[in-house]
């Protein structure tokens, strides 16, 4: 038996860190298994409209709550955190938005490094959208596909690509789109506008609106005019980038088999035969991207 069979190597192991507008959740991953280890699995509140202090000790709290459950070598860090932020420098940029208005400027890295007692370098930072869409790639429906597009849809719409295994954010939320912007058609607000225009009914959201297709055309066709939409959207983006797949994700992605016969056979209608996969890893899919910000074979910082 050679000897180094004989050594217990330490597991290459990385925390993920998925930062919403009003929660952290947060777990570590095993990079070689490209797996969450669930017990290390934590998730908080965060009232983002606190004081700096009270985000920043809220987050601490929960990352040491984690590293309990840590056996790795260096306490690596990834983290997905929405934008604009500097993700080289971990500078959060946020302040037009309902949510951490007291971190704008503020070095997340330098200050996260200082109550955790490590080395700012083993903090990483990635967008949130393409945290998303980097899981689905590292371990998830578009394991081992090289030219993906990934889609959250729900409150808001969020995007990103991979291209060579690294992503990175592609901030289409707000480019033009029919009379408005992509974000305007293709959200749970639009669904609960379209529903409102078609029956004078409001409802709280794509939810209500899936139990009501068996029995309300109305409800059928509002999922078949946002597939029409969706597809509409994604024609010229799968041309130009020669996207392969396209993930998607997000509460709306729930609904997939209410409005992908309509999304997939315009696609083919245009010629476009791209895959379209619903997350695997859903809720885990951003967590296991930021930690896979350390993966020899996966690293990026992606903004």
């Amino acid at each position: 038996m050679k000897e180094d069979s004989l050594v217990n190597k330490v597991k290459p192991l990385a925390l993920g860190i998925d930062i919403g507008g009003s929660h952290i959740t947060t777990g570590i991953v095993d990079l070689d298994e490209k797996s969450l280890i669930t017990e290390s699995i934590k998730r908080s509140f965060i009232d983002s409209n606190g004081s700096a202090e009270s985000i920043l000790n809220g987050w601490t709290e929960i990352i040491q709550e984690s590293f309990k459950n840590f056996n790795g070598a260096d306490k690596n860090i990834g983290i997905a955190m929405p934008g604009p932020f500097d993700y080289e420098n971990g500078i959060s940029l946020i302040k037009d938005q309902d949510k951490f208005k007291a971190l704008y400027q503020v070095n997340i890295k330098e200050e996260l490094a200082k109550r955790l007692d490590i080395h700012p370098e083993n903090i990483r930072f990635i967008n949130d959208a393409a945290g998303f869409l980097q899981g689905e790639v590292f371990a998830g429906a578009a394991k081992g596909n090289s030219s993906v597009m990934g889609l959250t849809l729900g409150t808001g719409l969020g995007s990103a690509f991979c291209i060579d295994y690294k992503a990175s954010d592609a901030a289409l939320w707000d480019s033009s789109f029919l009379n408005g912007i992509a974000e305007d058609y293709l959200s749970t607000r639009w669904f609960v506008k379209r529903y409102k225009q078609l029956t004078n009914k409001t409802l709280a959201g794509v939810k209500e609106l899936v139990s009501l297709v068996s029995s309300d055309h109305d409800a059928i066709r509002v999922f078949m005019e946002f597939g029409n939409n969706l597809a509409k959207f994604l024609i010229p983006i799968i041309n130009q980038h020669k996207i392969d797949v396209v993930i998607v994700g997000g509460n709306i992605a729930q609904a997939f088999a209410e409005f992908s016969p309509e999304l997939i056979s315009t696609l083919k209608g245009n010629e476009i035969y791209a895959s379209i996969k619903i997350s695997e890893l859903k809720e885990n899919a951003a967590l296991i991207g930021a930690a896979g910000c350390w993966d020899h074979s996966y690293q990026t910082i992606s903004a």
